[in-house]
């Protein structure tokens, strides 16, 4: 694999360009109200990490997937705005949220920058496709006219239940993927990292529906009559009760979840394909 772009700067200068970019970053995204105030503080951090240990190429993986999720989750409709009532988070990222995508993608950047293996980079590259994938399934997905099905039955469900799956959702999960690999591709000239980054972000998009449909905590609003992901109280304000999945284990250690099986997905379709 060709060598990555890079900056030849000291580590103290690198670790303080990282800070300014990253909290430049970080203030633009929370006056934008695409970030809570933690997310804000989780995302300089993990900015900081990326690119002040990591260097550029991390750095503009981190950019690219942060600035086009955030995007496409901004554009709003009735039915987004309707399915505040199912997802237990709000639609700014909380520092939850941020370190579910981010923290994986961050360490291994610094792995990079310290040993300057490839390896580091693919799983980089692949921990970030899989949640751009997810995001951007996510986002695509609760659009679809048709009801999507669940991935463990292919059952019809209502739009933004958790584990399912649609033909939108999952071409913009591909086009997310994609859009992370050759980025990579492009920095690190090698096609066997757009492959092995692709392949293994939708792979690991997947996993996160499958994890979502059987382990992730759902809950029943008997107020309502909705299945959500809020708890302990619903918006209308009454106790929700779990129906399925494992007490406690809400959206975002899936979405870590995720981001460790891009990236080892990655790492093992890299070796394969290089």
């Amino acid at each position: 694999m060709a060598a990555p772009v890079g900056l030849r700067l000291d580590v103290w200068t690198q670790l303080a360009w990282g800070l300014v970019l990253a909290g430049t970053v970080a203030i633009v995204a929370r006056r934008a109200a695409m970030l809570t105030t933690g997310g804000a503080i989780a995302t300089a951090l993990i900015g900081t990490l990326t690119f002040g240990v990591g260097g550029l190429a991390p750095a503009i993986l981190l950019l690219t997937f942060f600035a086009s999720s955030s995007l496409l989750s901004r554009q709003s409709s009735d039915r987004k705005r309707a399915l505040v009532v199912r997802s237990a988070k709000s639609g700014r990222r909380d520092e939850w949220q941020v370190l579910a995508n981010g923290a994986v993608p961050a360490l291994l950047a610094a792995g990079y920058g310290l040993t300057h293996q490839d390896l580091w980079l693919v799983g980089v590259a692949g921990a970030l496709a899989a949640s751009n994938a997810d995001t951007w399934a996510t986002e695509v997905g609760v659009l679809a006219r048709a009801r999507p099905r669940l991935i463990i039955s292919m059952r019809r469900v209502e739009a933004g239940t958790s584990g399912a799956i649609s033909l939108p959702g999952t071409l913009a999960a591909l086009a997310g993927a994609l859009l992370i690999g050759i980025t990579a591709s492009l920095l690190a000239g090698s096609s066997a990292l757009l492959y092995a980054a692709s392949v293994g972000g939708l792979l690991a998009s997947f996993a996160d529906s499958l994890l979502g449909a059987t382990v992730q905590a759902q809950y029943a609003c008997p107020n309502c009559d909705l299945v959500t992901e809020r708890h302990p109280r619903h918006t209308c304000g009454t106790a929700t009760v779990l129906v399925s999945g494992w007490p406690g284990l809400g959206n975002d250690p899936v979405n870590f979840a995720a981001s460790v099986a891009g990236a080892a997905l990655a790492i093992w379709l890299w070796g394969a394909f290089s």
